[in-house]
């Protein structure tokens, strides 16, 4: 059984805490009060409760450190290097249509660089999480990525949100080019899910455009203990002032990030 570090001791027991919240109102979805705040983005009660557990429980827990949110933003801390980076509900969509496939996600990132991740998926109990230099795990199981060679025998995860005009011809041009070149494309609706289960050799490796540092940060963090590359679209590392990732097993990554790059327009292009 792998020893979590007092670190992911406090993240998985926060988002376990907030999660029993999250459940509780999953069995009354048709309850809950909704406000749509933007097109296909919406925040429900049950979003804005489990925000308020996880600033409790992770403040108490580590006084001082920041906090980046989905719905409070940045959040200043006494202690500058630590952030925590947190997502109460990934997946919203799917949470309030009744469709059992969403998460919690918690980051720690320190003086700039994602040291820690928790992904947790209360419906299944399946908990994600990794530490810079300790792997990664789902509950008491070591994680590696998928050991696909080719792209012809790989399965890809996406994610699509319309952020302007025209998004949608970029995307239906991505998910084309990767259905031509892979085994097949899931859209499952939680981008922090799609990046464990990159980590889990579930998927070969995910991809998306207009994310938020909450909806990847954690994921990061799993594919990379877990043996997998993550980078942004123009190869580096900036994932989180893009809003693009692209995330594979060792194997595939050049050849996936080339078919990515080729099928994506260049900021500016009208293409």
């Amino acid at each position: 059984m792998p020893l979590r570090s007092a670190l992911i001791n406090v993240m998985a027991g926060a988002a376990r805490k907030a999660a029993r919240s999250l459940v509780r109102d999953f069995g009354e979805v048709e309850q809950l009060q909704v406000s749509k705040k933007g097109p296909a983005d919406f925040v429900s009660a049950a979003d804005h409760r489990a925000e308020d557990v996880l600033h409790a429980a992770l403040a108490t827990a580590r006084p001082g450190y920041g906090f980046l949110f989905e719905e409070r933003g940045a959040v200043a801390g006494d202690d500058p290097d630590n952030r925590w980076i947190v997502d109460p509900l990934d997946g919203t969509t799917n949470f309030l249509h009744g469709v059992p496939h969403f998460s919690i996600s918690i980051a720690l990132e320190r003086k700039r660089e994602l040291i820690a991740g928790v992904v947790y998926e209360p419906i299944c109990d399946e908990l994600f999480w990794a530490e810079k230099g300790a792997g990664a795990h789902m509950n008491h199981r070591r994680l590696r990525v998928s050991g696909h060679r080719g792209l012809e025998d790989s399965m890809f995860a996406t994610g699509f949100r319309y952020t302007s005009k025209g998004d949608e011809t970029v995307f239906l041009k991505q998910v084309g080019a990767v259905m031509s070149a892979t085994l097949n494309v899931r859209r499952l609706g939680s981008a922090a899910l799609d990046l464990a289960y990159v980590a889990a050799g579930r998927f070969d490796g995910f991809w998306e455009l207009n994310l938020n540092p909450w909806d990847m940060a954690a994921g990061i963090v799993l594919v990379r203990e877990a043996g997998g590359f993550v980078n942004d679209f123009a190869g580096g590392h900036e994932m989180l002032s893009t809003g693009g990732i692209i995330a594979a097993n060792a194997t595939v990554h050049a050849a996936f990030a080339e078919l990515m790059r080729a099928a994506t327009p260049p900021p500016g292009s009208h293409c």
